[in-house]
Parts: C-alpha cells; sequence; structure tokens
C-alpha cells in the first residue's frame, strides 16, 4: 500500500478527484478496511481516507489515543455547529506540513458500517475535525484548501522543496 502524495501528477489526480460511492459489502472491503487501519496506525495517522492509497471510494478508517480504530462507508456530515475549533493539522499526502484549520466544533455524521448497517455518530473535538479532514479527502479537498492564499501558497512553497518538486 502506497500512500499518495500532493506534487506528483496521476497520484494529485486522484488526491483531487470525488471518490464514488462504495456499492459492495463483501469480504475485499472487510480486507481493505483492516490494511488501511494498519496502514494509518504503522504511519502515525489519526485518519486514512481511500483515496490517498489510490482507491477513488468513499472509505475512510479514523483511530487515535485510546479510540478503537473504525471505519466509516460512503460518510455525509449531515449536521454541523455553528461553534467552531481550531486544530493544527498535517496530512500524510503532504507530509511534514502543518497549519491551523477551522472548522465546526461538532458534526453528526450519518455512514455504514463494514457489515453494510448504517450507523449515525455525533462527533466533538479532534474527532469532528479529522472526520472532517477526512471526509474533505472523499471530495477531492485537502486540508491545505482551507487555508487563506498566502498561507497556501507559502506551505505548498515549502512543501514542494523539501520533496524536490519544481
Amino acid at each position: 500500500m502506497d500512500m499518495y502524495k500532493l506534487g506528483f501528477k496521476e497520484e494529485e489526480a486522484v488526491l483531487r478527484k470525488v471518490a464514488e460511492p462504495v456499492t459492495e459489502f463483501n469480504q475485499q472491503l472487510k480486507d481493505q478496511i483492516k490494511e488501511m487501519i494498519e496502514f494509518m496506525i504503522n504511519s502515525n495517522g489519526v485518519g486514512l481516507a481511500a483515496p490517498q492509497i489510490g482507491d477513488s471510494r468513499r472509505l475512510l478508517v479514523v483511530g487515535f489515543d485510546d479510540m478503537k480504530p473504525m471505519a466509516f462507508i460512503n460518510p455525509e456530515i449531515i449536521e454541523t455547529s455553528m461553534d467552531e475549533n481550531v486544530y493544527e493539522e498535517g496530512c500524510l499526502s503532504v507530509p511534514g506540513m502543518y497549519a491551523k484549520v477551522t472548522r465546526p466544533k461538532r458534526i453528526k455524521v450519518q455512514a455504514w458500517n463494514e457489515r453494510g448497517r448504517p450507523f449515525t455518530i455525533e462527533a466533538d473535538g479532534m474527532l469532528a475535525t479529522v472526520l472532517q479532514h477526512e471526509i474533505d479527502h472523499l471530495n477531492g479537498v485537502l486540508f491545505v484548501d482551507h487555508l487563506n492564499e498566502r498561507n497556501k501558497d507559502k506551505i505548498l512553497k515549502k512543501y514542494f522543496k523539501t520533496m524536490g518538486i519544481q
């Protein structure tokens, strides 16, 4: 499993594409979820969306601290709070770069589990931020897209220099 990164034409095309819904709930999907969770943990990530590993389907996993890792299939944010939080975010697809991003403090997400059963979760704090960050990936959006133009240009210039990309 390889991490897709910003700045590489074919990889960026997948990262910037709106992902397709998952339509089959089978053993292959369960195996992929397990692999994604292992990959996320081994990469010291707190979330991982399928497009980040080259799979343009609406699937993500999250897990950090004492939280048991879990999968969200075809997730949708169905409610957001007016209150906001600011977290310093990073991304496995933009390695080594971090920036403060403002997002709703609380959200409600509707998704399906690996057995094809729907569930709804209310999240706040870091979980809300991680879910929003990963759902953004499913919509072709990266955390740097939430920055003002000056900060986005600054971080991308630094990133491309670090990666040796012209």
